[in-house]
């Protein structure tokens, strides 16, 4: 079940940087190494109702209804696109204590859960992903299946404070230039710009 194969191919699947790690990133270089955490867990927290999905079997409906897949797909864009111009509208210098009020706390963790919750491609993901290393043969392949969802969410986790701790080490030379805020600020507004026409322009 929880095979070698299956833990490198989890950790290649966490470690390519998309929506997740972009916002992540920039949450961490612009509020903190905590304001990172809490995005963690955010972005974690978003993969759980795909995984939902994928138990019950609702992926494979989505799957094969192209308007139930269309409308997830359109409503993921124009969130990026509303994430993308928000980063590029937001002018306030880089956060310098790191310190956030509970309620930031939460804003930043309800945007990273809708960033994943509204990317359809996570739950053809799993559809595909996780039901191959599940034992066919095994008295109780649910079991194995929120297991190995388990192990999955938890390497994410990891991960992306990890993503979210390097960002924070070169915080310093952010806060003290304006010029590279400037331009960090203009390039994850172009990622998730560029994310969002990805996810506009792929077919499924």
């Amino acid at each position: 079940m929880i095979t070698p194969e299956f833990l490198l191919t989890s950790l290649i699947v966490v470690l390519i940087p998309g929506t997740g790690v972009i916002y992540t990133v920039s949450t961490a270089l612009v509020h903190g190494r905590r304001a990172g955490i809490y995005a963690s867990l955010g972005c974690t927290a978003g993969i759980v109702p795909h995984l939902a999905a994928t138990v019950l079997g609702l992926a494979a409906l989505m799957h094969t209804s192209a308007l139930a897949f269309q409308i997830v797909k359109y409503a993921g864009v124009l969130y990026l696109f509303y994430i993308a111009y928000a980063t590029w509208r937001d002018k306030s210098a880089f956060a310098v204590d790191g310190t956030i009020a509970s309620t930031s706390a939460t804003r930043l963790m309800a945007k990273a859960f809708m960033l994943n919750i509204l990317n359809p491609k996570l739950s053809i993901f799993f559809l595909a992903f996780l039901p191959q290393f599940v034992d066919a043969k095994a008295a109780h392949p649910l079991e194995q299946l929120l297991i190995l969802s388990g192990v999955f969410m938890l390497m994410t986790f990891v991960v992306f404070v990890g993503y979210g701790y390097i960002a924070h080490a070169f915080r310093r030379l952010v806060i003290e230039s304006p010029r590279v805020q400037r331009w960090l600020r203009y390039g994850f507004a172009a990622a998730f710009a560029g994310l969002g026409a990805k996810l506009a322009a792929s077919e499924g």
